[in-house]
C-alpha cells in the first residue's frame, strides 16, 4: 500500500511537472513566435522604411540622372553648331548679305495669296536668286514624304547649295534653313528642353551631316522632354519625320523670276499666326533686327 502510494505520488509529481514543463514550454513558444512576428513586422517596417529610403534614392538619381542628360545634350549641340568648314563660312557669309540686300531693298510680296508682314516663300526665292548670282549652285527644295505607320505624310522647302569646288571632296551638299528653330520649338516643352532650343540660330546653314547631327541630338531631347512630362510625342517630331524634311529625296527647282515691285497693286494682306516667325524682323517686310545665321 504504501509503495502504491509512494507510485501514486511519484506520477502526480511527474504529471505536475510534465504540465509545468509543457506551460513553460508553451510560454517560450509564445515568446519565441511573438517575438518572430515582432521581428517580422519589424522586419516589414524596416522593408518600408527602407522602400521610402530607395524612393528617395531613387528620385535623386533621377534629377542627377536628367541633369547630366540635358547637360551632355547642349555640350553636344554646341559642338556641333560650332564646327564648320571653308565651304559653310562662305555660303553663310553669302547668305547674310543675300538677306542684307532684301531688307535694304523693302520689297513687297507678290504672291497670290500675300500674307501680313511678309512671305517665307519669297524670302527663300530671292536669296536663293542672290545665291545664284554670286556663283553658287543653289536651289529651292521640295521633300515630300508618304504616310507610313510610324509618321504622316508631309512635305517641306528649304533651300540647297551643291558645291564641287574640291574633287577630291565630291559634291558638298549644304542645306540652308530660314526658319531652323521654330522648326523644333514645342508649345509644352520643358524649361530644359526651351533652353536647349534657344540655342539654336534663327537660320540654319550647314552640311546635311551637321545637320543629320543636330536632328538627332534634339529628337532624342524632344522624346526625353515628353517622358519627362508624361505626354505623347507628335509622330511629326519624331526623328523620321525630321530626317524627312531635309534628308530625304527632294525635287530641286531654280525660282522664278517673277519680280518683286513695290508699285504692284496688293490684294488686301492676310495674317496668319503659321508666318509669324523670321520675316517680322526683316526690314523691308518689317524688320528691325539682324538676322542670327549660324
Amino acid at each position: 500500500m504504501a509503495s502504491e502510494m509512494a507510485r501514486m505520488r511519484s506520477t502526480r509529481r511527474s504529471s505536475d511537472e510534465f504540465v509545468q514543463s509543457s506551460d513553460e514550454e508553451a510560454s517560450f513558444a509564445d515568446m519565441v513566435f511573438g517575438f518572430m512576428e515582432e521581428g517580422q513586422n519589424l522586419s516589414g517596417n524596416s522593408s518600408n522604411s527602407d522602400n521610402y529610403d530607395d524612393e528617395d534614392d531613387e528620385n535623386s538619381y533621377n534629377v542627377e540622372e536628367n541633369k547630366a542628360f540635358w547637360k551632355e545634350q547642349e555640350q553636344t549641340l554646341q559642338g556641333t553648331l560650332y564646327r564648320t568648314s571653308s565651304i559653310e563660312t562662305k555660303i553663310r557669309q553669302a547668305t547674310k548679305e543675300a538677306l542684307r540686300e532684301f531688307c535694304a531693298a523693302d520689297n513687297q510680296c507678290l504672291c497670290s495669296r500675300p500674307v501680313a508682314k511678309g512671305c517665307r516663300n519669297c524670302l527663300r526665292r530671292e536669296v536663293c536668286k542672290r545665291l545664284i548670282n554670286v556663283g553658287y549652285n543653289c536651289a529651292l527644295c521640295k521633300s515630300k514624304w508618304k504616310s507610313s505607320p510610324d509618321i504622316p505624310s508631309g512635305e517641306h522647302t528649304y533651300l540647297e547649295v551643291l558645291d564641287n569646288s574640291n574633287p577630291k571632296k565630291g559634291v558638298v551638299r549644304v542645306v540652308i534653313e530660314l526658319n531652323f528653330r521654330a522648326e523644333f520649338e514645342m508649345a509644352r516643352a520643358s524649361e530644359e528642353y526651351n533652353q536647349l532650343i534657344s540655342r539654336l540660330p534663327e537660320v540654319f546653314i550647314g552640311k546635311s551631316e551637321r545637320l543629320g547631327a543636330l536632328i538627332k541630338i534634339l529628337c532624342s531631347a524632344a522624346k526625353k522632354c515628353m517622358k519627362e512630362k508624361k505626354m505623347h510625342l507628335g509622330p511629326w517630331r519624331k526623328h523620321k519625320y525630321m530626317q524627312a524634311k531635309w534628308l530625304g529625296t527632294c525635287e530641286r527647282i531654280k525660282p522664278t523670276t517673277m519680280p518683286l515691285a513695290s508699285s504692284y497693286r496688293q490684294p488686301k494682306p492676310k495674317a496668319s499666326m503659321l508666318t509669324f516667325d523670321l520675316l517680322e524682323s526683316l526690314p523691308g517686310l518689317h524688320c528691325s533686327t539682324a538676322v542670327e545665321v549660324v
